[in-house]
């Protein structure tokens, strides 16, 4: 199993495993909605080529024991909902770990991005993964600022990543 991702973990309402390829179509409707991609600069406008560059990463992290994006299931539904991981990341030439997460629109403000960031937080610090985590939260994505400060982040610094304008949130081990 490739490190730091949470196959065969689970939360209160989630079941984690590695994203696959045949969940490219439960995943797509993330980009056609305008919201989810619109405070991130340099995306692909047609929402199949977005999907497939994410799946292509997601997928490249994996083989290169980079950490990545588990799939999130409903254990009600068993549909997939979002996606959030641990990502090795470089941020002022420092490799830190990262705790991404995206939610599908249709499963927005039900608490399910902060579920599953605080499972990748807890799952970090107890396997010893790093003494403290990251997120990197664009400047005007307030709901993804609101996750980070409820899995126990505050704003470390504001720099330019990947060409965009982000606030990098820490949280260290407690």
């Amino acid at each position: 199993m490739p490190k730091y991702l949470l196959e065969n973990q689970a939360s209160e309402r989630l079941i984690f495993r590695k994203l696959k390829a045949s969940d490219f179509d439960d995943w797509l409707p993330f980009y056609h909605n305008p919201k989810s991609t619109q405070f991130w600069e340099g995306l692909p406008t047609d929402p199949v080529k977005a999907c497939r560059e994410q799946f292509n990463r997601v997928f490249e992290r994996y083989e290169n024991d980079l950490g990545g994006m588990n799939a999130l299931i409903s254990k009600e539904s068993g549909e997939l909902v979002g996606i959030c991981g641990l990502l090795v990341q470089t941020v002022d030439n420092v490799q830190e770990l990262e705790i991404g997460y995206s939610i599908l629109p249709k499963h927005w403000l039900r608490g399910y991005a902060i579920e599953a960031a605080q499972k990748c937080k807890k799952y970090a610090f107890d396997n010893n993964f790093s003494d403290s985590l990251i997120s990197i939260v664009h400047v005007d994505n307030v709901p993804s600022q609101k996750v980070a400060k409820k899995n126990g982040m505050c704003l470390d610094k504001t720099r330019t990543y990947k060409d965009n304008p982000v606030h990098i949130f820490r949280v260290n081990r407690g």
